[in-house]
């Protein structure tokens, strides 16, 4: 016959490891002053700084990961805490590796990615250019006078980005239940494909179009 000591061994056995491992768990986990010492990672953005006026910069990384060891015993670090910066001092156009800085409080940082951002600066530039109307819409209907209030716009961007522009659009639908238009349409800078180029930005970013619209004849 088992000892009472013996009978379910490995039941107590069982209880005995669920109840120390609980018992570590409340101990240390709910300590701050341990918890702390635990590495932590906070996510932030990457910005510029000291970026020559009339310049853009343009790198693909736009979030850095962190990975902090905070001082014992003290809160974890807050990410507004922490700013990743690239310093573009004294950089004109071209294309670089600029080192990602970390400004933060005194924190042991373990890791840091990206370490450095291969980017590119470009000025940017400004060219004033006619805009052109796209029509749209029925077949059936011919417009028989239109203005354009500005007739031309400014379109500014990047060197590389500006050079693609062919033309700037305004789309106008044309519409057989209606004999004139009187309404604002945003202006679309495009390249020779007409496809818009969207990191260039048009001034002013509303045109007021005015026109009258008359049926088409047959055989015109």
């Amino acid at each position: 016959m088992l000892s009472p000591i013996r009978r379910n061994f490995g039941l107590k056995l069982l209880s005995l490891f669920l109840a120390v491992l609980a018992w570590a768990y409340f101990r240390f986990a709910t300590n701050p002053v341990i918890a702390a010492r635990f590495d932590q990672q906070v996510s932030v953005p990457i910005a510029t700084t000291n970026l020559a006026a009339g310049f853009i910069a343009r790198y693909p990384d736009k979030i850095a990961v962190v990975t902090i060891e905070p001082k014992r015993g003290e809160p974890s670090i807050k990410p507004d805490e922490v700013k990743a910066v690239l310093d573009l001092s004294g950089r004109g156009a071209g294309v670089y590796n600029v080192p990602v800085q970390l400004v933060a409080p005194t924190v042991v940082v373990k890791s840091l990615s990206p370490a450095s951002e291969t980017l590119s600066i470009e000025k940017v530039e400004h060219k004033v250019m006619p805009v052109a109307i796209f029509y749209g819409g029925q077949p059936n209907v011919v417009v028989s006078r239109y203005t354009l209030t500005p007739a031309s716009v400014t379109v500014s961007g990047p060197t590389s980005e500006l050079a693609q522009v062919a033309t700037v659009r305004i789309d106008m639908s044309l519409n057989t239940s209606a004999a004139s238009l009187n309404e604002m349409i945003r202006p679309i800078a495009v390249d020779s494909s007409g496809n818009e180029i969207r990191d260039v930005q048009v001034a002013p970013n509303q045109i007021w179009v005015q026109a009258k619209f008359l049926p088409a004849t047959k055989g015109s």
